[in-house]
């Protein structure tokens, strides 16, 4: 069975669920490695996590000539890492850093890339991903046609299963160039913790527009209640109420939860963008023509701060 690599997605040695989402993918297409680039002293823990997902292999790269720099080290650990196993596929989550690093691999292996996919198959000769594209207006099947195909998932493409893989640890150690080494990060400040779940990654995304008017209170208590992350429109963005970090949409983060509900959301196209792979949306607006409409699951035609209070107390009373 050929070995398909999984980049690993972690912060401070606790895998994050996108890895576990790719391992599942990965089973489909043949035998899952994950890849650790880290702290040597981490990759026990990461590898007792990932091969209760399926992970043949571990290998591990130690970060110690790595970390401090920019994405092109990566790049050049993976492409080394992929002349020795052979792959069939690399995955890797879709997110800002690791699409440059992607690209960088690409470029590399002189093979295709895929961004953005929602769903991986296995296909005649290569996996076939599933990209949104267009600004969200068409969905599209497609595979690479030359070298090893890379690809990149967006969270919540896939539900982790469990299957216990052998976990094998193999150390994989690299030689960064200096060129690699030209972009150094000279300082670093931690992102505010809101006890809420990453937006890109969340399962449930409550967002609110123009319509709040500023006013977020009933946004945050229903997503707090759902354990759910707050998202923005551009609008409310650009009005001050939200920054840019919680946007969603073609100029901010493209998401796609199992569910996302809209409150005060027109539905403009820059939104929809950002969202429309959604499992299932809901849609909150008092305006019953808003475009939002037409691409909702369910829709309530009402004003979201009547609305919103209302859902989240009968939810609490479901809770007990």
């Amino acid at each position: 069975m050929s070995e398909v690599l999984v980049l690993v997605d972690a912060q401070d040695g606790k895998v994050k669920k996108p890895t576990l989402e790719l391992l599942t993918i990965a089973k489909r297409l043949g035998e899952p490695s994950a890849v650790f680039i880290g702290a040597a002293d981490q990759a026990p823990g990461v590898a007792e996590v990932v091969k209760r997902y399926g992970a043949a292999k571990v290998y591990v790269v130690d970060d110690a000539q790595i970390k401090g720099y920019l994405v092109a080290p990566k790049a050049e650990a993976l492409a080394q890492l992929a002349a020795s196993a052979s792959p069939a596929a690399i995955l890797l989550p879709s997110n800002a850093e690791t699409k440059e690093v992607a690209a960088r691999l690409a470029i590399k292996l002189d093979s295709g890339l895929m961004v953005d996919a929602v769903d991986v198959q296995a296909g005649d000769g290569a996996p076939v991903a599933t990209q949104s594209v267009f600004a969200g207006s068409f969905t599209l099947d497609a595979k690479v046609t030359k070298g090893t195909p890379i690809i990149t998932v967006k969270p919540n493409s896939a539900a982790p299963e469990e299957s216990e893989g052998a976990g094998t640890v193999e150390e994989f150690a690299v030689t960064i160039s200096d060129a690699a080494k030209t972009a150094q990060i000279v300082a670093t400040q931690p992102r505010q913790a809101t006890g809420r779940p990453e937006l890109t990654e969340a399962a449930i995304i409550v967002s609110g527009g123009r319509g709040t008017g500023g006013d977020f209170g009933p946004v945050e208590a229903l997503a707090d209640e759902l354990g759910a992350a707050v998202g923005a429109s551009r609008a409310a963005v650009d009005s001050g109420w939200k920054p840019h970090t919680f946007q969603v949409g073609q100029t901010g983060k493209t998401v796609s939860p199992q569910l996302y509900i809209a409150n005060g959301i027109s539905g403009a196209i820059q939104h929809r963008a950002g969202m429309q792979t959604s499992k299932t949306i809901v849609a909150v607006n008092k305006d019953e023509e808003a475009p939002i409409f037409e691409l909702v699951d369910f829709g309530v035609v009402g004003d979201l701060h009547t609305v919103l209070p209302a859902v989240t107390e009968e939810i609490k009373k479901r809770k007990g």
